[in-house]
């Protein structure tokens, strides 16, 4: 239970001396990673049981040499690749707005820097580094959590494009 409020305690502190900002940047962190949770549960789980399903309903069928039969195995391929690549493009934007939003907690807290100078002048070195504490932190926060989401959202994207040629192997039009 002590690690817990140890932990409670260190979280707290890193939000007090960020800023209100680190809120949107854990928001959008969240989403992020929920997002590529069910990417990867996706992968994992569901896409093998569908492939599965659709090249046994492929090779089922009587007809896989006509025009129409292979606009049908067009369609179904395109199908699923859209599913493969479903949230994707959220997850790479979300990625990309991370240090967008850590520079908006840079700039508002030089705001606050400035603030400082101009009502206390440049004497208070203590106030100052509170300010420039809280400008540094959302920028290291945003750039954190967009590295933590580039190299599997990367990795994601390649894995789609691969199961979706692999899809399309294993209905090989006759």
């Amino acid at each position: 239970m002590l690690f817990f409020q140890d932990l409670y305690d260190t979280v707290s502190r890193f939000f007090e001396a960020g800023g209100d900002v680190l809120w949107f940047i854990a928001a959008a962190l969240i989403v992020m990673w929920t997002m590529i949770i069910e990417r990867l549960w996706y992968f994992s789980y569901t896409y093998p049981k569908q492939a599965r399903l659709l090249i046994a309903k492929w090779e089922a069928r009587k007809d896989t040499t006509s025009w129409r039969a292979h606009r049908i195995r067009d369609a179904w391929i395109s199908q699923m690749n859209e599913k493969l690549h479903s949230g994707l493009l959220l997850i790479k934007t979300v990625v990309a707005i991370c240090p967008m939003i850590g520079l908006l907690g840079t700039v508002t807290g030089m705001v606050g820097v400035f603030e400082i100078m101009a009502l206390s002048g440049t004497g208070n070195a203590r106030l100052m580094a509170a300010g420039i504490t809280q400008a540094t932190i959302p920028t290291m926060a945003g750039m954190v959590a967009a590295l933590s989401g580039l190299f599997i959202s990367s990795r994601l994207e390649y894995s789609a494009n691969v199961h979706a040629q692999e899809l399309a192997d294993h209905m090989p039009h006759h």
